[in-house]
């Protein structure tokens, strides 16, 4: 009864809200809501389990953090207007901002919104260390939590000083701090609401929480106390942000042809073979209806291989041999697979392992793989194995989602004399085998956690074997670690460029991957918004957002 009563207000509080957005009086019919659907759902509105990009988005209008990126994935200002970095690289000093506020709850005092400081960042990121509440707790490895920091790692000198103590030298660092897992959150809140904070979410971002019906309907209000402006005017410019939680896509995008969505994000969220043609462009016959929106992502898509020696898993496979892996990578045209199955969204992996759109980036230095089948005849006889003679099948192992892209490669490969097996997984079944070097030949995508090639460099270093790390290949070469570990010390931007193309060039010569392609964020935006921009890192910002509204 409970669970229904809740449905029937949500239901009235959205039917009351869309009505006031189109009245006609003129107090009210400015009122601007965006409405978005997020076929997967969101788990958590806390921070701390900030882990997938569906409760990062709806963590990023309610929640700040020290820094933040732009769109140019450079590190600007946020609740710390000003930083500074010791010259050992060990300490980070913040001066904060003294006009943040907490949105108003009942777990404050009078129920007004206090102002943030300093003292409340240490709280949430030592909160950060509880395995019970967090998912970030790789992140804090390199925090100094010794007798010399009295054995917390952060400090604050007073209400605007926030310091943290390092190990090492960590040039990503900064980089880090973006990430939302380090937002600032009031420690009377996380006491009020205890476990079940993950859905009364007291920040300080541009929208303030109203409710969430778990698998229905999460609606966010217009901060208007937020503290960051755009010229004269206090952002953001919306009145309201609503998402729902449609699985179905066809659904959703009759929707969004109805007005009711404002937007739609990612391949997967529409039928990309009836939206867009063979180049990927928008079909004439929805150009009028929305515009679309691609961008350069930060993810990269790859079959791992499995290359620890010490496994038998690997000592009875023959893709322990370089030859091999080589071989495969040559065996398929990544050209045609991102045209025929992806439309043309993504860019063809035929450099490194670092996406484009990162500034170490260079197809001309880091030279990849191309379909060549005479490599793959020389490659095969290096390996022992001519025309294929005396070669076993090879498991494949995929999930459903990329099932069609994964027989292409098959076919490919089968014709040039590598036979593989696709064994179609769930993705809880296959993140667990994969983490448990229960497999030869995988696919996997990594999606960058923030903007360095650390991110990505970090799935490769011989001291992140899973499951504790994520080097998934159990690849080692002491050379690349050696890089490895001179490049997260470097400052220089230059320098660190040179260092991670060498780094890549390693990794694409051992041949512990194949690399697929580059995806592209994607999406389909109503023709009445204005202001929503894209970037790299597919964060979704919603707080320059201007919305013309409905003249329905």
């Amino acid at each position: 009864m409970a669970s229904y009563l809740k449905i029937i207000c949500l239901v009235i509080f959205v039917i009351k809200f869309t009505t006031s957005c189109n009245n006609s009086n003129k107090e009210t019919d400015k009122r601007t809501v965006f409405n978005y659907n997020e076929m997967a759902g969101v788990t958590s509105l806390d921070p701390a389990m900030a882990n997938n990009l569906e409760n990062i988005w709806a963590v990023n209008q309610l929640f700040n953090g020290l820094v933040q990126m732009n769109d140019s994935l450079r590190v600007i200002p946020c609740i710390a207007k000003q930083w500074q970095v010791s010259e050992d690289g060990l300490t980070y000093t913040f001066t904060l901002r003294d006009d943040v506020f907490f949105h108003d709850d009942k777990c404050f005092e009078n129920e007004k919104g206090r102002k943030v400081k300093a003292k409340d960042f240490v709280y949430s990121f030592t909160r950060l260390f509880d395995a019970r509440v967090s998912s970030a707790m790789s992140l804090l490895a390199n925090i100094d939590r010794t007798e010399k920091t009295n054995y917390k790692g952060f400090s604050a000198p007073n209400d605007t000083t926030f310091v943290i103590y390092l190990k090492e030298p960590f040039s990503a660092f900064i980089s880090v701090l973006t990430m939302k897992y380090f937002s600032v959150l009031p420690f009377e809140a996380a006491d009020y609401y205890n476990q079940d904070f993950r859905r009364n979410p007291i920040g300080t971002g541009p929208f303030k929480f109203k409710l969430w019906e778990e698998g229905t309907k999460l609606v966010l209000l217009k901060n208007e106390n937020y503290f960051e402006f755009e010229g004269a005017t206090r952002l953001p410019y919306l009145d309201a942000v609503t998402i729902s939680f449609v699985k179905d896509r066809e659904t959703a995008f009759m929707e969004l042809l109805n007005g009711k969505y404002d937007m739609l994000s990612g391949a997967d969220a529409f039928n990309a073979n009836e939206v867009l043609d063979k180049q990927g462009n928008l079909s004439t016959v929805y150009q009028k209806k929305f515009n679309m929106q691609k961008q350069t992502f930060l993810k990269t898509d790859y079959l791992g291989i499995l290359v620890d020696d010490n496994l038998d898993l690997v000592k009875k496979s023959p893709l322990r041999i370089k030859a091999l892996r080589k071989a495969i990578n040559y065996a398929f045209d990544r050209e045609k697979m991102v045209k025929y199955f992806r439309n043309n969204i993504g860019f063809p992996a035929t450099a490194g392992f670092i996406p484009n759109g990162l500034p170490s980036f260079n197809a001309n230095i880091v030279k990849g793989y191309t379909y060549n089948p005479e490599k793959v005849r020389q490659l095969l006889i290096e390996a022992g194995y001519p025309e294929g003679k005396g070669l076993p099948e090879i498991t494949l192992h995929t999930t459903d989602n990329y099932l069609e892209q994964t027989e292409f490669i098959q076919a490919q490969l089968a014709e040039n004399n590598i036979h593989v097996k696709i064994s179609v997984d769930k993705p809880s079944v296959l993140r667990q085998a994969v983490a448990s070097c229960e497999y030869n030949l995988f696919k996997k995508s990594w999606v960058g956690d923030y903007a360095d090639e650390e991110n990505f460099m970090s799935l490769f270093y011989s001291k992140n074997f899973a499951p504790v790390g994520s080097n998934y290949t159990h690849y080692k070469n002491p050379d690349f670690d050696v890089l490895f570990e001179k490049v997260i010390k470097e400052q220089n931007r230059e320098v660190k460029n040179v260092l991670y193309q060498k780094m890549d060039q390693i990794l694409i010569d051992d041949a512990p991957i194949v690399p697929l392609y580059y995806d592209q964020v994607i999406r389909l935006v109503g023709k009445n918004v204005d202001g929503l921009t894209t970037n790299p890192m597919n964060l979704l910002n919603l707080k320059l957002v201007k919305k013309q509204p409905s003249s329905n």
